[in-house]
């Protein structure tokens, strides 16, 4: 902390869906001096004791350790999703960039470092019991999300050896939602040309069962205290993050008042890597054999050793997500832009 007057803390991808939640708590937060956040673009919003620096981690010019320099806490949560079809091009963004960032909290001697991992970084795991910080973190490799979590976790393995004085987080938390990253996460997953007023229960006949769909959510604002709470304590390690229920077909049939059909697992994938395939859905069928192995995640250590406990359920985050989809919800960011179709 420096020289008593709080903490100066930086913050990569500040404008995204985690960023934006994580940069306006520390902005309203007493023990935080000022807070610098990085990104490719800088936004029209200016929350209280924030200011910006145009950065993008992909790039080797990028003067990180200058930016690091009186820091107490980087938290890194910079990530590209796409272009899934060119994963050489994430690679460089989501790995190499993540590489530049420790090496320049090193340098830098940044104290402490907290990372945005995800539940995509577990191996497959149970769909019927929740697993612990300690279940193994080898993703699903034909999935690129996965693959570069994993491969970020085997970096700071490395990085916690050779830098034992400096106190490394890892957050993993479930799928993150908020109804101001709808028309960025419809984009993403769904395609731009998606119109999110269609995203309508009313309009749903039925759900599609599908085994192994069985997954978490979270509010991202919920997550983003998690960051908060991580910085204004001493911990080190791994935290799980993810809002009860579980959520499957079965609570989405209840949800939106829908009869669930059971569609075998060949079906579904067939139809969403023949879209993927066509450049018509940007979301991999990768990424979709990942979702139906990912382990449930048990919470207890974020509850017991931060404090923390989610202020929404899965159910109220998803009402929110979908509410954000049909109005075409947004955030005055580059990443976060509102729009309905197109």
């Amino acid at each position: 902390m420096n020289s008593g007057t709080g903490m100066r803390i930086v913050v990569t991808g500040a404008t995204g869906n985690v960023g934006t939640s994580v940069v306006r708590l520390l902005s309203q937060d007493p023990e935080v001096a000022s807070v610098l956040g990085l990104a490719r673009r800088i936004p029209d919003w200016s929350p209280p004791k924030t200011d910006w620096a145009a950065v993008d981690l992909a790039s080797e010019r990028s003067d990180l350790v200058q930016r690091f320099g009186d820091a107490d806490a980087v938290v890194h949560l910079a990530w590209a999703f796409q272009p899934t079809h060119d994963p050489a091009a994430t690679w460089r963004t989501n790995v190499l960039g993540s590489m530049r960032v420790f090496e320049a909290v090193a340098e830098a001697g940044v104290p402490a470092l907290v990372h945005a991992s995800s539940v995509g970084a577990y191996s497959p795991g149970p769909k019927d019991e929740a697993v612990d910080e300690s279940w193994p973190t080898h993703g699903w490799p034909d999935a690129a999300y996965c693959r570069e979590k994993a491969y970020l976790e085997r970096a700071l393995d490395t990085f916690e050896r050779d830098h034992p004085g400096t106190r490394v987080v890892r957050m993993r938390p479930a799928f993150l939602f908020r109804r101001e990253s709808a028309s960025e996460q419809r984009r993403i997953f769904g395609g731009r040309f998606l119109p999110g007023p269609l995203a309508r229960p009313e309009l749903l006949p039925f759900l599609p069962d599908i085994p192994g769909l069985r997954m978490q959510a979270l509010h991202t604002d919920d997550a983003a205290n998690a960051y908060r709470l991580a910085l204004r304590s001493d911990v080190r390690g791994a935290f799980n993050l993810a809002a009860d229920p579980p959520v499957d077909a079965r609570l989405l049939g209840e949800m939106f008042d829908a009869r669930p059909v059971r569609l075998p697992r060949g079906a579904a994938r067939s139809a969403i890597a023949a879209a993927w395939g066509l450049h018509l859905l940007p979301a991999s069928p990768h990424l979709f054999d990942a979702v139906l192995r990912l382990p449930l995640m048990d919470c207890t250590r974020a509850r017991v050793e931060l404090g923390w406990q989610p202020e929404r359920t899965a159910p109220e985050v998803l009402e929110e997500f979908l509410l954000g989809l049909q109005q075409g919800a947004g955030a005055p960011t580059e990443p976060l832009r509102g729009r309905k179709v197109g």
